[in-house]
């Protein structure tokens, strides 16, 4: 009776620890569920001029879709400001400037990873006026007594500024409209007094023209009155993602970003 109760017990036992083993066993993993262990989480910093707030802004989900552990963080404002951050430390990994002058600076600086640096994007220069406006159709009437403001970007720091400065002496009247003109700390606040109506005209870039619909353009400038507008793209040596800037530079001039670019005023620079 005694033996019976025994082994009564340990098939108990067995049974216990068979299903405890049961119950607590991992289930096999599942490949959908494991994150890719080589893809570490990384972020970027893009200083970029002010003109490519919209267009990034549309084309980063899309990067986001093809590389979702790299986290993307805009600085815009004018080249300049941007250049001189970049020289004081900034940490950035990517600059994209409206005009090769700053591009230049910092190069020759030895602050640019070795031939990471390519033209990205042109962009046309255009004149605009609130919607409603009926006072200007050309360039020629920013010297009519009508207007009293005219935004530009400031020349010394802002490309668009330049930009439309060059033009205005080829046409021969900016010493005529000087009076008039309000200089903008970036080209996005020179189409803001416009949109305001706190200028009565102002000559900023076709994309920005293209962001809202509360200004028209009513001229283009002419390519021979200004310089090339070219926005280039570098690599800073200062990046602790090399490969993954590398990355984000080279999808700028693919397809899709393309795509983004074209429908708000750019065109890649390589055509």
């Amino acid at each position: 009776m005694h033996t019976k109760r025994i082994l009564a017990f340990v098939g108990w036992m067995l049974a216990s620890l068979v299903l405890f083993i049961a119950c607590n066993q991992t289930s096999p993993p599942n490949p959908d569920s494991i994150s890719n262990p080589t893809a570490k989480a990384v972020s970027l910093t893009v200083s970029a001029a002010a003109s490519l707030k919209d267009a990034m802004a549309e084309i980063t989900p899309l990067y986001s879709q093809e590389q979702p552990q790299v986290k993307i963080t805009y600085n815009f404002g004018s080249s300049g400001a941007l250049q001189q951050q970049i020289e004081q430390g900034a940490g950035v990994d990517i600059f994209i400037s409206a005009a090769n002058k700053q591009m230049d600076a910092l190069n020759q600086k030895g602050l640019l990873v070795d031939r990471s640096r390519k033209d990205l994007l042109k962009n046309q220069l255009v004149l605009i006026v609130p919607k409603n406006s009926q006072n200007i159709t050309n360039f020629q009437d920013l010297t009519s007594p009508r207007l009293k403001k005219i935004a530009l970007g400031e020349p010394k720091s802002v490309p668009a500024g330049q930009y439309a400065q060059q033009v205005l002496t080829s046409l021969k009247i900016a010493d005529q409209i000087k009076s008039k003109i309000v200089y903008a700390k970036d080209v996005r606040q020179a189409l803001n007094y416009v949109e305001s109506g706190n200028a009565d005209a102002g000559i900023v870039y076709l994309s920005d023209a293209k962001s809202t619909q509360k200004v028209k353009v009513v001229a283009t400038a002419s390519e021979n009155s200004h310089s090339p507008i070219v926005y280039p793209i570098a690599v800073l040596k200062s990046s602790k993602h090399l490969d993954a800037a590398q990355n984000f530079v080279q999808f700028l001039s693919g397809n899709a970003a393309k795509n983004v670019f074209e429908k708000q005023g750019f065109s890649l620079a390589r055509g």
